[in-house]
């Protein structure tokens, strides 16, 4: 690849990285609630899920996946669901994810939990799997080894994807602080509730 492919690459995965998306929806609705410290469990799912789907697309996996809807009908129906149920969950500041009117004997969600949370967002995503398969092809060359130019990729995208993550769990850490310093927890977790829920219906619309 070279260093011109190489920018024109870059610049292309870090505006779709940054772009509001479910998975950013996710991290700021976190980053609000739980903190950007607990959100990285989240997004190490996530980014897991991500590298899944570019790595299946190059190989042609995708294409299978995609021409088969029942089989994402499914899994974005449950995962959907999941979503708008914590959702629903933090709106009436009840649940792991919402941040607790009292304290007292408040549980915070466990690493395994927030992972599957992130893992499931970026994987039952169709439009991540079609976004990968139109974008990657173009940039590899079919002259050089495969494996070599996906780790090169990989890291790239993973990378860019990690510091937009962390960026919108940051905004939701400063949303928190705000909204904490008017004690307005209650409408917090009706914010961020909100936002889960869109999540999960994007995920059944998309």
């Amino acid at each position: 690849m070279t260093t011109a492919t190489l920018l024109v690459f870059i610049s292309t995965f870090a505006f779709v990285s940054i772009t509001p998306g479910m998975c950013m929806m996710l991290s700021l609705t976190l980053g609000m609630t739980i903190g950007v410290r607990r959100t990285l469990n989240m997004m190490v799912g996530e980014l897991v899920g991500v590298g899944l789907v570019a790595s299946l697309s190059v190989m042609g996996v995708a294409a299978i996946m995609v021409a088969t809807p029942e089989f994402f009908w499914v899994f974005k129906g449950l995962g959907g669901a999941y979503l708008v149920w914590l959702g629903i969950q933090m709106w009436q500041s009840r649940g792991k994810l919402s941040v607790p009117t009292d304290t007292t004997g408040f549980v915070p969600p466990t690493a395994r939990s927030l992972a599957t949370q992130g893992f499931v967002t970026a994987v039952a995503n169709p439009k991540g799997w079609a976004f990968f398969m139109a974008l990657l092809p173009p940039f590899l060359n079919p002259a050089e080894p495969l494996g070599k130019q996906m780790l090169w990729l990989l890291a790239i995208i993973l990378t860019l994807e990690f510091l937009s993550l962390v960026l919108y769990a940051s905004g939701g850490r400063m949303l928190s602080t705000f909204l904490r310093q008017a004690s307005n927890v209650r409408v917090m977790n009706r914010i961020a509730g909100t936002l889960m829920v869109g999540v999960g219906v994007w995920l059944w619309s998309g």
